[in-house]
């Protein structure tokens, strides 16, 4: 696989999303690498809604299965999520699972008058009827299972991607 430019991939996204977006509209980033995009974006476009966090541990479908994350992290909404315009946010979209909990998460602190997706990549192999409105890059073919894309943050918040193999 070609290497991946994650600082030229944010600037894709912003620009996809600047025609799109309010000052009102809400961004609500997914652990962890969605809030770091998140934040990346909000600042980019001039959002005046703070952003939010979501840590969807308690949500997932596969909880009973794979247990909780060893280290979950707190879900902050620090805006009111009736009747606005929220764009969940995240790094990498796999199989759709991840947002279906975030959206299920999101309705707990209101009904948004719409919910949009916002991905840094779109990595194939759907298992829910999930799409972004936004996404930076579409793999043309699916990682394997055994391999997955990693966003990670540096000192300077400079973000970068690494393939990992399970």
């Amino acid at each position: 696989m070609q290497s991946l430019d994650a600082e030229a991939l944010c600037k894709t996204l912003v620009e996809q999303m600047r025609p799109h977006v309010s000052p009102a509209t809400a961004l609500v980033g997914i652990h962890t690498g969605g809030v770091w995009l998140a934040e990346r974006l909000h600042r980019a476009l001039g959002l005046s809604q703070p952003p939010g966090s979501i840590d969807v541990s308690f949500y997932r479908d596969d909880f009973g299965s794979k247990g909780l994350h060893p280290q979950p992290k707190r879900t902050e909404i620090p805006f009111t999520v009736e009747g606005a315009d929220v764009i969940i946010v995240d790094d990498v979209l796999y199989t759709g699972r991840t947002t279906r909990a975030a959206i299920n998460e999101l309705f707990d602190f209101g009904r948004p008058a719409r919910v949009d997706l916002a991905v840094l990549i779109d990595r194939g192999g759907r298992e829910l009827p999930i799409a972004p409105r936004w996404c930076a890059l579409t793999l043309p073919e699916p990682l394997p299972a055994n391999q997955s894309l990693q966003l990670e943050a540096g000192a300077t918040g400079e973000l970068t991607l690494r393939l990992i193999d399970a």
